[in-house]
């Protein structure tokens, strides 16, 4: 009976153990801020590797003035990892492999990706930053993502933006090293950038400009800066960009309305045997046929002549005239003629006679009759 009492009396004990155990889980799972894997180095793999492994890339024909300059400088860094690599200017690849003092077994991938970058045409300077344990690269396709060619360019030339701006300021938001070049863009940085790079990259091919992934960057980097907001929810302050609805696109002026699909041919046309037979003419002598023809062509020719007549006896049909008088405008105060003063001017205007007047009435009237008397 002693065993099942301890028993019980050790339950409660188990599970603060437990309890205590889920809180260290809990803050084992939070990284420290700035913190760093350490390196891997040969003490942690003395023995090196079991088999030897190769990668091979091909390189297009304008990297290889390029790459034979930048080549010793490739051998050098890569050497520090124990990895071989040669290059075939004959068939045009590089090829990179381990040896048997190679320790780090991922090493080999980074080196592939970095053969792989300089085929893309990233410079020497860039891609042997993937060497580094925080950094890797992307090689994005973009080829396939849009089928007209000239809108293809157009898309791609917006990702690069005017003088290259806009990829500079994704570089700068992300971190990364981006290359834009033919039908792919490479990126090289740290996994977070390389993810953010992707959507900008995806997504200008897909017809939404990158400033809008831009300005949302720039605000998750200022909130990134603030301790308090790191367990928080963003998107109250990440902007909503709504998709603008188009207009509609213009209508032809004329509409071709297509005719319902039939798998039957369309019926023969009539013949003139046919049309006869119908309308009983067939059966008519020549003589007959004659006559109706001559009666059809004598209706015609009878409609054509009352066309002719009504057309000519238009022109000596007389226009609707006009009537001229005009409306007498009712007499207003203003409007209104005063008579007797019209008489008046008219009166002095007689009396009135041409040159100065005379001076004395008396000898102007004496004068007068001597005049007359002589003419007389």
């Amino acid at each position: 009976m002693a065993a099942p009492t301890e028993s019980t009396s050790e339950t409660p004990t188990n599970k603060k153990l437990k309890k205590s155990k889920n809180t260290d889980d809990a803050d084992l799972l939070t990284v420290p801020d700035d913190w760093k894997e350490p390196k891997f180095t040969k003490a942690d793999n003395p023995k090196g590797l079991l088999e030897e492994s190769s990668f091979a890339t091909l390189f297009p024909k304008y990297r290889e003035a390029y790459l034979k300059e930048c080549w010793p400088l490739v051998q050098k860094a890569l050497a520090e990892l124990f990895i071989n690599a040669t290059l075939d200017l004959i068939e045009g690849s590089m090829t990179v492999n381990t040896t048997k003092k190679t320790f780090d077994p991922y090493s080999i991938i980074r080196a592939r990706d970095l053969i792989k970058l300089l085929a893309r045409s990233v410079p020497f300077e860039q891609a042997v930053r993937i060497l580094d344990d925080d950094m890797a690269c992307d090689i994005i396709k973009i080829g396939t993502l849009v089928r007209n060619r000239e809108r293809f360019v157009k898309r791609r030339q917006r990702l690069i933006g005017p003088k290259g701006s806009t990829l500079k300021a994704l570089e700068l938001l992300t971190n990364c090293y981006v290359m834009v070049q033919g039908n792919t863009v490479s990126a090289l940085g740290p996994f977070n950038g390389l993810k953010e790079v992707r959507k900008v990259v995806l997504d200008t091919m897909k017809n939404i400009h990158p400033i809008y992934n831009i300005k949302t960057l720039m605000i998750k980097r200022e909130l990134a800066n603030d301790p308090e907001l790191r367990t928080q929810s963003w998107s109250r302050f990440l902007p909503n960009f709504r998709h603008k609805s188009l207009s509609k696109r213009k209508q032809p002026k004329k509409k071709r309305v297509k005719k319902e699909y039939t798998p039957f041919p369309p019926p023969q046309p009539e013949s003139k045997i046919d049309k006869e037979l119908a309308t009983g003419e067939f059966f008519l002598r020549e003589s007959e046929k004659r006559r109706k023809k001559m009666s059809e062509i004598k209706v015609k020719q009878a409609e054509a002549l009352s066309k002719r007549q009504e057309e000519r006896k238009k022109a000596f049909v007389p226009p609707k005239e006009k009537t001229a008088v005009k409306k007498s405008k009712p007499a207003t105060s203003e409007n209104k003629i005063d008579v007797q003063a019209i008489k008046e001017k008219v009166k002095k205007a007689k009396n009135k006679k041409l040159g100065a007047p005379p001076v004395n009435p008396d000898v102007s009237s004496a004068k007068d009759g001597k005049q007359k008397k002589n003419k007389s």
